[in-house]
């Protein structure tokens, strides 16, 4: 791995822009959301040369190259490995990696290897794939299936990027087709192990999302799926397709969408309102979301509080 850019700093967040050996440009992301790396350590790498999808709030969609190898995936664990504990094995008690970063990873058989390698590898591994639930990839989530159960039952992360309740808008923010609610309804379910974590439906809120909780409470039951609201990461994207973070990141509470927030916990879900550490500064950095350093770098666009880290 050459590394072109870090942007960053060691004790909260870090962008690398590297290539690899195969010549490919990625982005990959080292991160210490609870601020002591001998408690968690997290890694958000990449599986596709950006990403043919173009999420409306996403900036990997402007541009798609193919799919990474098995070794380009893992020259992205490896470097930052080596890098912080040179004797190779990561001294946390959570060594989680994220596979997030740029391109959707249901589209990369690849990605399965490189879970069961980790998982094989390093006891402490916590597994997290984040997925649109694209069609077409059944064969990947019944392979991802039977690694979890046998692997990892109580220790996988599975989230699925809903962003809205109502479908149609979905369809439009989400330019692909994908899973029905009741498909990702009934394969969380039967992903679900007792003990172990309930799957994520993700809701990036922009003011412009529509979000309704009865929706979630008709598709979704709160004894499988947790509610993760995250804020609207500043992309180009976002802004070329007037979308608004809905989330104060002083507060971190969200400001159209409180009742949204509020309703689902009277029917009692469990919510998770994810404003990481020093937000600001990781909009700053560009840590939160994919693929953002370099675009920025190649547009004219401003981005208040995005992407202007000076170290």
């Amino acid at each position: 791995m050459e590394i072109f850019k870090e942007i960053g700093k060691d004790d909260i967040a870090k962008v690398y822009i590297g290539k690899t050996r195969r010549g490919n440009l990625v982005e990959f992301v080292e991160s210490i959301p609870t601020g002591k790396v001998e408690d968690k350590w997290v890694l958000i790498v990449s599986t596709l040369n950006g990403c043919p999808i173009g999420c409306k709030m996403c900036d990997a969609g402007l541009f798609y190259k193919g799919l990474l190898t098995y070794d380009e995936i893992m020259e992205q664990i490896e470097y930052p490995i080596t890098k912080r504990f040179p004797e190779g094995k990561p001294r946390t008690k959570r060594f989680k990696v994220q596979f997030a970063r740029m391109g959707e990873p249901s589209f990369n058989m690849a990605v399965l290897d490189v879970i069961k390698h980790l998982g094989d590898r390093y006891p402490n591994f916590y597994p997290s794939i984040s997925t649109v639930a694209p069609k077409g990839t059944d064969e990947f989530f019944k392979k991802l299936m039977d690694i979890k159960k046998s692997m990892f039952p109580f220790t996988f992360q599975l989230q699925f990027s809903i962003h809205t309740t109502d479908f149609e808008h979905r369809k439009n923010l989400i330019p692909v087709k994908t899973w029905s609610f009741e498909e990702m309804a009934e394969y969380g379910i039967k992903f679900y192990d007792p003990g172990g974590k309930k799957i994520t439906l993700n809701f990036a809120l922009a003011k412009e999302n529509k979000v309704d909780a009865r929706a979630v409470r008709e598709h979704f039951p709160k004894e499988y799926f947790l509610i993760k609201i995250t804020p609207l990461n500043p992309t180009v994207n976002a802004r070329k397709n007037s979308l608004n973070n809905d989330i104060d990141l002083k507060t971190g509470l969200p400001r159209k969408h409180i009742k949204f927030i509020k309703d689902l916990m009277n029917l009692g879900y469990d919510v998770i309102v994810a404003l990481n550490r020093s937000e600001t500064e990781e909009n700053r950095i560009g840590s939160n979301c994919g693929q953002h350093v370099l675009n920025y770098l190649r547009s004219n666009m401003k981005l208040s509080d995005a992407y202007l880290y000076v170290e």
